[in-house]
C-alpha cells in the first residue's frame, strides 16, 4: 500500500498534490459563457506561418470530462496563447515545459492522483532537458511552411474519493458531538476527492462555529493523506473556533440626506445578543426595508470591545429619490392596462416616502363570460375602470420603532359581476416589534356606490381597522423556509356614523418546509378565510364581498367567480370565506422546477363558513424558471367539480412572477 502525506494546504503550490492549480494558483473555476461562434462549433483560425513567428495548432486529448477539460485549457500556456506566436522553436518549448509542472496539479485538483500528461511537439516528446533541443528543432522544421503540431496527451488514471473526515481543535482533539454533530465529517458515498470538495467542507465546518457564535473561527490547517492502492484519501482539519462573542454596539454611517436614527430603528439587535452570521444578516435585511437606502453594507469588526462583543459597521447610502414609472399590461380579466406612478423616497430627510398611482384598465377586451348576464341585470357600464391613489409613510417617528402610514383614493372598479364607485382616505400607525412582527391600528373611512344583480348599495364607512403581521420566511417572492401570517379585524359601526354597520375580519397563513438540505423538494401550503358580519348580503359593498377563484385563490377557476350566484347567475360574493392549498416545489435543476398542485375553497353566503355548502377543488401542475429575480411561473390548473351552466372552463393557464403564495 502507498500511502501519500501531503501535509499542510496551505501553500500556493504543493507540486502534484492535493491544492492543484485549479484553486491555488488563483486559476478561474468551469464556467460558461455566450460565445456566439461556439454555438457552431467553431474557434479562432490559428495565426498564419511567417519566417519570423512559429504559429502552432494545440490539441487535448484523454478526457471526456468537461469540468476537467475547461480545467485544462484555462491552465495550460500552450493553449491560452495559441494565438500569440512564439518567435522560435525555444519559446514553443518553453510553453510546453511550463505546462509539464502544471497541468498534473489540475488532474490532482479534480481527484485523480495518479494521473499523469505528456507533451509532443511535432511528434517530439517534451520529458527533459535532453528532449528540449529535440522538441525546439522540430518545430523550427514548420517555419514559414505550416502550423507546429502541439498534442497535450492526459491520461486520468483512478478517480480517488473521500474516504474519512476529522476535524480537531488546535491542540489535537476532537470536538464533542453536540459542537460538530456527526453530519459535518461524514463524508458521505464516492464524494470524489476534489479540491473544491475538500475546501466546501471545510467552509462547512468553519460556518458551524461562526453560527454557534465564534466570529473568528478558522481552519489553521488541512492535512489530506492519499492512499494509491484504495484510491481514496483521509483528511484532517485543524480548526480553532476563536473565542465566543456576542454582537456589540451597532455604529451607522449615514449620507448627510438622511436621519440616522430611522436606520437604527430598522435595527433590531441589542448589545450582548448572540452573535450569528445569521443574525447580521438580517440587521442588512431589515435596514434594506427603508425604500430610500442604495447600497447597504454590513461590516463586522476586527477585534472585541471590552465587553467581549463584536462591533458592527453599518454603512449606507441614499438612492435617488425621485422615481417615474409607466408600466402597460393585458389581463385576461381586466383587459388591457396602463399604469403610471411617481414616487418620492426622502421627502423630508427622514426616508419618508410619497408615491402617487394612476391606473387605467378597460374590461371590455378582456375575457367577459358575463356580458349578457350583466346586461340583462341592468348592471351598465363602459367597462372602463381605474384608480387613483397617494401613500405617504413616515418611518421611525421620533426615531421610535412606530410608522406613519397614511393613504387616500378615488376608484371605480368594474367586474366581471358589478361595479363600485367610491372614495376614501385612512391613516394609521404601525409598530415593528422586529423584523418579522408589527401590529397596526388606524382609522378609515370610504363613501361609496356599489351595483350588482341584487340592486345598488349606498354606504358610508368609518372604522378602527388593526391588523398583526408575522414573517419568517427567507425570500419574499421564493419562501423556502418560514412562516408567514397576517389577521385583520376591522369594525365600522354605526354609531361612529356607517351606514352599514359591519365588522370584516380576515386571517391567511402559509408555511414552507424543505426536505432536504439545498431545498431542492419543498412542501408549502396556504390557509386563508374571511367574514363579514353585522347585515344582509344585499347590503354589504360588493368591494366588501368575499369571492373565490382565480391565480391567487382556487386555481382551475375563473377569477372571482367562486361562492353564491344571484339572480341571471351573476356571482354576488360572500360574507364568509374559505381557501386552501398545498404544493409539492421540486427543482429539476439550478432553474427549472415542476410544482405539483391541489387547490380548494368557495365563499359562502353565511357570515361563517357552511361545510354543507359545496367546496371547490382543482388540481394542477406547474413550471417553474428560477430567475435572479424570483421564480418565472406557468401554472395550469384542472377544476375538479365544474358546475353544468356555470361556462366553467376545463383548464387554465396562469403565467406569472413569483410563487402562488
Amino acid at each position: 500500500m502507498t500511502v501519500r502525506k501531503y501535509g499542510s494546504l496551505r501553500s500556493p503550490v504543493i507540486g502534484g498534490v492535493f491544492l492543484s492549480a485549479v484553486m491555488a494558483a488563483g486559476l478561474p473555476q468551469p464556467a460558461a459563457a455566450f460565445d456566439l461562434f461556439g454555438l457552431f462549433g467553431s474557434e479562432e483560425e490559428p495565426p498564419t506561418p511567417t519566417p519570423s513567428a512559429l504559429p502552432y495548432s494545440v490539441r487535448i486529448t484523454g478526457t471526456d470530462d468537461s469540468d476537467v477539460l475547461t480545467a485544462l485549457q484555462d491552465t495550460s500556456t500552450l493553449y491560452r496563447l495559441r494565438q500569440e506566436a512564439p518567435p522560435d522553436g525555444e519559446g514553443l518549448v518553453r510553453r510546453a515545459e511550463a505546462d509539464l509542472r502544471r497541468l498534473t496539479d489540475v488532474l490532482s485538483g479534480y481527484g485523480y492522483y495518479q494521473g499523469t500528461v505528456s507533451i509532443r511537439i511535432d511528434g517530439v516528446p517534451v520529458t527533459g532537458d535532453a528532449s528540449l533541443a529535440a522538441a525546439a528543432r522540430a518545430a523550427e522544421g514548420s517555419r514559414a511552411r505550416a502550423l507546429v503540431p502541439v498534442k497535450i496527451a492526459v491520461d486520468l488514471g483512478p478517480a480517488y474519493t473521500v474516504r474519512s473526515v476529522r476535524a480537531l481543535d488546535p491542540r489535537g482533539r476532537p470536538f464533542p458531538a453536540e459542537l460538530l454533530p456527526e453530519r459535518f465529517v461524514r463524508p458521505g458515498d464516492d464524494v470524489p476527492a476534489r479540491s473544491a470538495t475538500v475546501l466546501a467542507r471545510e467552509a462547512r465546518i468553519v460556518d458551524r462555529f461562526r453560527a454557534l457564535g465564534h466570529p473568528f473561527a478558522k481552519a489553521v490547517s488541512r492535512d489530506p493523506v492519499v492512499d494509491d492502492a484504495a484510491h481514496v484519501m483521509d483528511v484532517t482539519f485543524t480548526i480553532d473556533p476563536g473565542p465566543k462573542a456576542g454582537l456589540g454596539e451597532v455604529a451607522v454611517s449615514a449620507p448627510e440626506g438622511i436621519d440616522p436614527s430611522v436606520i437604527r430603528s430598522f435595527i433590531y439587535t441589542e448589545p450582548g445578543d448572540p452573535y450569528s452570521p445569521k443574525a447580521v444578516a438580517d440587521i442588512r435585511r431589515s435596514v434594506a426595508r427603508i425604500e430610500g437606502l442604495g447600497a447597504i453594507r454590513v461590516r463586522e469588526g476586527e477585534t472585541l470591545d471590552a465587553q467581549g462583543n463584536l462591533p458592527i459597521f453599518v454603512e449606507v447610502s441614499e438612492r435617488e429619490r425621485n422615481l417615474i414609472g409607466v408600466s402597460a399590461r393585458y389581463s385576461t380579466v381586466d383587459g388591457p392596462g396602463i399604469r403610471a406612478y411617481y414616487a418620492n423616497r426622502n421627502l423630508f430627510g427622514g426616508a419618508e416616502t410619497l408615491r402617487l398611482d394612476a391606473d387605467i384598465y378597460y374590461l371590455g377586451l378582456g375575457y367577459d363570460p358575463f356580458a349578457q348576464q350583466r346586461k340583462a341585470a341592468g348592471i351598465d357600464t363602459t367597462g372602463l375602470g381605474g384608480r387613483l391613489s397617494a401613500t405617504f409613510v413616515k418611518p421611525a417617528l421620533w426615531g421610535s420603532r412606530n410608522d406613519l402610514l397614511a393613504n387616500a383614493f378615488v376608484t371605480r372598479e368594474v367586474q366581471q359581476s358589478y361595479f363600485v364607485d367610491a372614495a376614501g382616505a385612512s391613516v394609521a400607525v404601525r409598530h415593528r416589534f422586529s423584523d418579522t412582527f408589527s401590529a397596526q391600528i388606524g382609522v378609515d373611512g370610504q363613501v361609496g356606490r356599489s351595483k350588482d344583480a341584487l340592486g345598488t348599495v349606498n354606504y358610508r364607512l368609518i372604522g378602527v381597522p388593526v391588523s398583526v403581521t408575522y414573517d419568517s420566511t427567507d425570500n419574499l417572492l421564493d419562501p423556502t423556509q418560514g412562516f408567514r401570517f397576517q389577521a385583520s379585524a376591522a369594525p365600522y359601526p354605526g354609531f361612529l356614523g356607517s351606514d352599514p354597520g359591519i365588522f370584516v375580519a380576515k386571517a391567511q397563513g402559509s408555511t414552507y418546509y424543505a426536505l432536504d438540505e439545498d431545498a431542492n423538494y419543498i412542501l408549502a401550503g396556504r390557509l386563508g378565510f374571511g367574514s363579514v358580519s353585522g347585515a344582509r348580503l344585499d347590503e354589504i359593498p360588493d368591494n366588501f364581498r368575499f369571492f373565490a377563484g382565480g391565480g391567487g385563490s382556487v386555481r382551475g377557476f375563473a377569477f372571482r367567480t367562486l361562492g353564491p350566484r344571484g339572480p341571471f347567475n351573476l356571482p354576488i360574493g360572500g360574507r364568509s370565506l374559505l381557501e386552501a392549498s398545498i404544493e409539492a416545489r421540486i427543482k429539476v435543476t439550478d432553474t427549472i422546477g415542476i410544482v405539483p398542485f391541489f387547490d380548494a375553497g368557495t365563499a359562502f353566503a353565511s357570515t361563517l363558513p357552511d361545510f354543507d355548502e359545496r367546496i371547490r377543488k382543482a388540481v394542477g401542475l406547474g413550471l417553474r424558471y428560477y430567475t435572479g429575480i424570483g421564480p418565472i411561473r406557468v401554472d395550469v390548473a384542472f377544476p375538479l367539480d365544474r358546475i353544468k351552466g356555470y361556462h366553467e372552463r376545463p383548464v387554465a393557464l396562469y403565467i406569472s412572477l413569483g410563487q402562488a403564495f
